[in-house]
């Protein structure tokens, strides 16, 4: 493999070793007799007789194990914990489901019932711990309407992750569909004590995005998620049952900031946006390069981000004329599905790049710090100037791969998928784009 590819590649494993779960938690988190002590603030306790850990996003796992090892020895807890696959060290006390994404499955819906069941018996003197990372939009949920089966919510999802919208336009209708988001399970636990850690693959400022804010005060309206129906076309593909509900009038709105269950819940982020640009900016640099970072194509089309950032990296090699330079980018980019291939937005963004630098020194990896892109079994991908000649070589197109939506398909026959397998964490998308002199 040329040196650049493998150069990125390594670039984006010291970046994911850099942000470990358990590390960040044992650093971050102490406990001192009635007190937690937390980075941005000390919360004091009262009596506290029982303690509820519910832990949600692909990230679940890491966090859990984390928590307990900053406990104190032989603390007893109870709770739930909805991730896609099973733990390797499960915690006593905790009941696990292996729930689905990015589509819901019977365990999403079964563990949501399990949480609210669960939180529904907490009282003033129990301490929650809502434990969040990416992706828990889909690994917890159960309809607001009863009326929704398993394959009314699975549509649901799908309508939305496949229609092009924002993350934060999702999440909007997410939040007023579902029983277990926008705030409503703060409610189910409104007299407990309620702290959130949360690993954010969202954006800062847009913290009630993560797992579509279970524990947050909802900023979006009903009005919103008919304006977003509309503009996607999304009535046509949810289900008539809740379509109708909605013109009805009958969906109730989500929990504003001055409910009271929110007065005694905290919210603390513990690994951001920052975090992994910290990471992967230090092992870009140990590398040789002079870098900078940008997210301002966060949530931008795939095609155009992709345009946009190698722009900016030619700037970039302007400004430093001779030198080895990298542009870092984090967030996501919109990638509709167009056809039935295997692959997600990393790979797709990627694809979006192999005409634009082919023959020109410059190298481009995108992929998801979760380890998962799409339906595929990779990260991302990697290409560099080399790679339409090649793809050209085995008949592979990028334009069809990318109108079939099998960016992963074009990158498997190179040999440059990026495979991690899950990693327990999810941060945001990382983007690395090289130039070498």
């Amino acid at each position: 493999m040329p040196p650049t590819r493998q150069t990125v590649r390594d670039i984006f494993r010291q970046a994911l070793a850099s942000i470990d779960i358990s590390s960040v938690m044992e650093r971050k988190i102490q406990f001192d007799h009635s007190r937690i002590i937390l980075p941005s603030r000390t919360i004091e306790l009262p009596a506290v007789s029982r303690i509820i850990v519910i832990a949600v996003g692909k990230a679940a796992h890491a966090m859990v194990n984390g928590l307990v090892s900053v406990l104190p020895p032989g603390t007893s807890l109870t709770g739930v914990v909805a991730a896609p696959i099973e733990p390797h060290n499960p915690v006593p006390g905790m009941k696990y489901f292996v729930a689905g994404h990015p589509i819901p499955n019977h365990d999403s819906l079964r563990a949501a019932e399990a949480v609210l069941h669960l939180l529904q018996t907490s009282d003033p003197q129990t301490l929650v711990f809502f434990l969040l990372s990416g992706g828990g939009s889909a690994l917890l949920e159960l309809p607001l309407l009863p009326a929704l089966t398993l394959d009314d919510v699975q549509s649901l999802h799908r309508a939305l992750v496949t229609c092009g919208a924002p993350i934060h336009a999702m999440n909007t209708v997410r939040r007023h569909l579902s029983a277990v988001k926008g705030g409503r399970l703060a409610l189910a636990a409104a007299e407990a004590q309620k702290i959130t850690l949360a690993v954010t693959d969202v954006p800062l400022g847009k913290e009630a995005a993560l797992a579509s804010g279970p524990t947050l005060p909802d900023p979006t309206t009903i009005g919103d998620v008919n304006r977003i129906l509309a503009e996607y076309n999304l009535s046509t593909l949810f289900p008539p049952a809740f379509v109708e509900w909605l013109e009805a009038g009958d969906m109730p709105e989500t929990p504003k900031s001055d409910h009271p269950a929110f007065a005694n819940a905290h919210f603390e982020l513990l690994l951001g946006m920052d975090d992994l640009f910290h990471a992967a900016h230090h092992a870009v640099e140990a590398h040789g390069y002079i870098s900078f970072c940008d997210n301002s194509t966060d949530d931008w089309p795939v095609e155009q981000a992709a345009t946009n950032l190698l722009l900016q990296l030619e700037t970039w090699q302007r400004e430093n004329p001779g030198e080895r330079v990298a542009l870092i980018a984090d967030g996501e980019v919109s990638s509709p599905v167009t056809g039935n291939g295997i692959g997600g937005r990393n790979s797709a963004f990627v694809l979006c790049c192999v005409e634009k630098i082919a023959g020109r020194k410059i190298t481009v990896l995108s992929a998801g710090t979760d380890g998962v892109d799409g339906n595929s079994p990779a990260a991302g991908a990697v290409a560099d100037g080399d790679t339409l000649p090649r793809a050209k070589s085995l008949g592979l197109n990028p334009r069809d791969a990318l109108r079939n939506s099998d960016a992963y398909t074009f990158f498997a026959q190179l040999g440059d998928a990026v495979i991690t397998g899950p990693t327990g964490n999810n941060l945001r998308d990382l983007r690395i784009l090289l130039a070498e002199p």
